[in-house]
């Protein structure tokens, strides 16, 4: 018996968050854990908007039908494949549609020839998709949503019977979290058990500007314990979900000779360039992280504004979901988390020229006024994913370039009470009329922008300014 459904999902699920069982952190058998799994159905059903594009692929005829030699995996070639894949290099200028598939494996095998089969993919771009980090595996695969097929939840009931689970030594005295907790396959060659979760990123994330840099250039500092990186805009810190090849850390690596991959300490948006500081071991990445706890780490931004922000406090709350756009607040709302920056000066200076934004792919996001912007300097005293930019928008003084903020920034001006949780507040029947106004808010806001925004991580200190660093000049002057 084999399937393969026609459509793919272009929404990436991670398997560990299909569902949050209220556990205890004991242990459970297989038998208990099938049990747990089918009890999920009704937490399943109310959420299922966020599954119903959820596809499972099996292929029960098994996968020694294609034979792959490690001599044809380690091939130079690249041949494109009839289906149009070859290598992921050299890197395509603009990235594609994401396409991510889930997969259920019927049989025990290596993971690249199943892969290969299940997807009619050729073994050199399966190879490389494994380099790049864009494969994972879960021991126990989530329940199939409500729009699976019979024969979909037939397979996935095939490979998940108590009698199959009871003889998998790999899940014994393992929580349904710790099964369904996905890792990356790193290895082509990397035996999958029969009924093991397959994620794969078929079209990974992809960073062009990687190839454009002058890694050593943008080396600021070398030290036996870490290397601080002025970063480029347009790059991925330590790697993204689905790409962990194309990053600053290892381009940074490959650019200092070193043998030993360097870490990532900290993040900040692709789309912002500035200080970094990566670590050259697992001690000092967790001596670095101990630094960030204690807030011993202080950083400071230039933000290019589109409107005058007032010097001072911004204080807002920020909603503790972890997707784009981030939403914020300016009242407490119970749950919500404290984002807090100092703007310690802001100056008129002219809007970036043309070649300016040309270079950097900015948006033009429709913003009216473009004979001035407002470099700000900023002290960041919390920092939450995209806070200076939700921030600065929610004050109607949004980054330049920043075509996820802007858009929704505008539509506030121009019908104010559009931000359920702006300063304009409407009042609403009921909770449900609510959550519409907030699907409706989130719609006004564009996609992440693909290169540069108006926004630089200028200086990085620690330990009272003992460590102090300072990027090159922003991309704007």
């Amino acid at each position: 018996m084999t399937f393969i459904t026609a459509n793919f999902t272009p929404i990436c699920l991670i398997a560990s968050r299909l569902w949050t069982p209220n556990l205890r952190n004991g242990f459970i058998s297989p038998v208990t854990l099938v049990h747990t799994l089918a009890s999920s159905r009704s937490r399943l059903l109310k959420n299922k908007n966020h599954y119903k594009n959820l596809v499972f692929y099996s292929c029960s005829r098994g996968i020694s039908c294609q034979s792959t030699a490690l001599s044809d995996i380690n091939s130079t070639s690249d041949t494109v494949s009839s289906n149009g894949y070859g290598r992921l290099l050299p890197c395509p200028f603009q990235n594609g549609p994401p396409r991510v598939e889930h997969l259920v494996v019927p049989e025990e095998g290596p993971v690249l020839e199943y892969i290969c089969k299940a997807l009619d993919l050729p073994p050199l771009y399966v190879e490389d998709l494994i380099q790049f980090g864009a494969v994972y595996y879960a021991l126990v695969c989530p329940k199939p949503p409500p729009t699976a097929t019979p024969e979909q939840i037939k397979v996935y009931e095939k490979v998940t019977d108590p009698s199959v689970l009871r003889k998998r030594t790999s899940i014994k005295g393992k929580t349904v979290r710790e099964a369904q907790k996905t890792f990356r396959i790193t290895r082509p060659d990397e035996i999958v058990e029969a009924g093991t979760y397959l994620r794969v990123h078929v079209h990974p994330k992809r960073f062009p500007r990687c190839y454009a840099i002058d890694w050593k250039s943008r080396i600021i500092a070398v030290t036996d314990d870490y290397v601080v990186l002025d970063k480029p805009a347009g790059t991925s810190v330590g790697g993204t979900t689905d790409n962990i090849e194309e990053s600053c850390a290892t381009f940074a690596t490959r650019a200092l000779g070193f043998s030993a991959p360097l870490q990532t300490t900290h993040q900040i948006d692709n789309c912002t360039e500035g200080c970094v500081v990566l670590a050259r071991s697992k001690e000092y990445c967790s001596v670095f992280h101990g630094k960030i706890r204690e807030k011993k780490v202080k950083k400071l931004y230039l933000a290019l504004a589109a409107a005058p922000v007032p010097i001072g406090i911004l204080t807002h709350y920020m909603r503790p979901i972890n997707m784009a756009p981030r939403l914020v607040s300016e009242d407490f709302v119970k749950g919500w988390l404290l984002c807090q920056l100092e703007v310690l000066e802001c100056k008129k200076v002219p809007w970036p020229r043309s070649e300016f934004e040309s270079t950097y792919n900015l948006d033009d996001c429709r913003w009216a006024m473009k004979d001035f912007a407002y470099e700000c300097q900023i002290n960041l005293r919390t920092g939450r994913t995209h806070q200076i930019r939700a921030q600065l928008a929610a004050c109607s003084a949004p980054v330049v370039g920043d075509s996820m903020y802007m858009p929704a920034a505008i539509a506030e001006m121009i019908s104010p009470g559009s931000n359920p949780f702006g300063k304009i507040k409407k009042l609403y029947t009921n909770e449900n009329d609510k959550s519409l106004a907030v699907d409706e808010w989130i719609a006004q806001h564009g996609k992440e922008p693909s290169v540069a925004v108006g926004l630089q991580a200028c200086q990085i200190s620690w330990d009272d300014g003992k460590h102090c660093y300072d990027a090159r000049s922003p991309w704007w002057r």
